[in-house]
């Protein structure tokens, strides 16, 4: 989710010097940092028999996920605070790697707004966003959210007193006000096709049937002992939003059901979901007012705003006990875990200074541990502080 940003400043080179600062702005941090960052590359791509990308753990040491939600880099790029909220976004993500050094990352969905990018190519402002965890070596994986290819919005300065400027485009994902004006939107899969060239990228194509979702794959973290046996499968699900409904389709819920029995056929191996949009699920188990136990987090400050509908993936989740948790964002201003059934429902912590609502930013931390298996989460905060932890197995 995002705000509506103020129009009434209309610059076209501030944009592109805010892009260029960061590339500076990113590279911040000492050069003993740098050392040490070059050093965390420790992951080489894998597949084992099912086809799915392997992340073995490190020997003797726990696995450790950063969560970025809601980043929203681009929003406003015309106004001369929106590239500035981009640049305190890099700040945090600077800031919660440092302090929790993760083995992994993850982008939980709005990584730019791309109804308020002018730029022809958002890809330009996904790069900006994952780079303060590619500059670290950090491996890391996106699944998209419902900004992340939302139409382009006229910004009104635009229009002249003969009105509204002729579309001469293709009309799918394409707007222009001229001949030679044609402003091309970028959608799902170019940006996904633009993250998964750079080294570090574990994130991948889903089957083309399950068009117009995109972001549905699997990754396998391994086991120190054996690369090709996995402690734990992370399910990435397109929830839609944007240019697609959204849900996630009963076609999603299916090939989630043939895909864990194809590689996790007596459920043995735990298995955690990632998806941004909340399932209507959420709804059920949100606090009323304050956040009290069996639920821990410490914002409580909207209502659920849960995808369109239930399309039958909850039931098959609740049903399977490998699953122990399932991850959103979408909400700024929610951050709690609460039990569900038998699995754990949880908000990310809104990362990014893009978007709405102005509590404190942070991250949302996962950490896995192997013998014996444990999956605990807890929340980072810009400022260093940690709260919220919990046990989720």
């Amino acid at each position: 989710m995002g705000k509506k940003p103020d129009r009434s400043h209309w610059k076209t080179v501030l944009p592109l010097l805010f892009l260029s600062l960061f590339s500076t702005v990113g590279s911040s941090w000492s050069s003993s940092n740098h050392r040490r960052a070059s050093s965390t590359i420790r992951f080489r791509l894998g597949r084992d028999t099912g086809g799915e990308r392997l992340v073995p753990m490190r020997a003797g040491a726990a696995f450790k996920i950063a969560l970025f939600a809601d980043l929203h880099f681009g929003e406003a790029e015309s106004t001369d605070w929106g590239p500035v909220q981009d640049v305190n976004s890099i700040r945090v993500m600077n800031t919660v790697l440092d302090d929790e050094t993760p083995d992994f990352v993850i982008y939980l969905g709005d990584v730019i707004t791309a109804n308020n990018i002018m730029v022809a190519n958002a890809s330009l402002y996904w790069d900006q966003a994952i780079s303060p965890t590619q500059n670290r070596g950090i491996p890391w994986a996106s699944v998209f959210g419902n900004h992340d290819d939302a139409p382009f919005e006229w910004p009104l300065e635009w229009f002249s007193t003969l009105g509204i400027p002729q579309i001469r485009c293709p009309p799918t994902g394409t707007f222009c006000s001229g001949e030679e004006g044609c402003f091309k939107g970028t959608g799902r899969p170019e940006l996904l096709k633009n993250e998964i060239k750079h080294n570090g990228s574990f994130s991948t194509y889903g089957p083309r049937n399950l068009w117009p979702s995109v972001s549905n794959y699997v990754l396998q973290v391994s086991s120190s002992d054996d690369p090709q046996l996995p402690l734990a499968f992370l399910y990435f699900l397109d929830s839609g939003g944007g240019s697609y409904p959204e849900i996630i389709s009963s076609a999603q819920a299916e090939w989630f059901q043939q895909k864990s029995k194809q590689i996790n056929s007596d459920s043995r191996v735990p298995e955690i979901i990632f998806w941004h949009i909340p399932s209507t699920a959420y709804k059920t188990v949100a606090p009323k007012l304050t956040i009290q136990k069996p639920c821990v987090g410490s914002i409580n400050k909207e209502s659920v705003a849960s995808q369109e509908a239930e399309m039958g993936i909850m039931n098959l989740l609740v049903n399977r006990t490998s699953v122990k948790a399932i991850f959103v964002g979408h909400n700024h201003g929610l951050d709690w875990c609460c039990p569900y059934q038998k699995l754990w429902l949880c908000y990310a912590r809104h990362t990014g200074y893009g978007g709405y609502g102005d509590w404190p930013r942070g991250a949302r931390i996962l950490e896995i541990t192997e013998n014996p298996f444990s999956l605990k989460t807890w929340i980072r905060m810009e400022d260093g502080q940690m709260h919220s932890e919990v046990g989720l197995s």
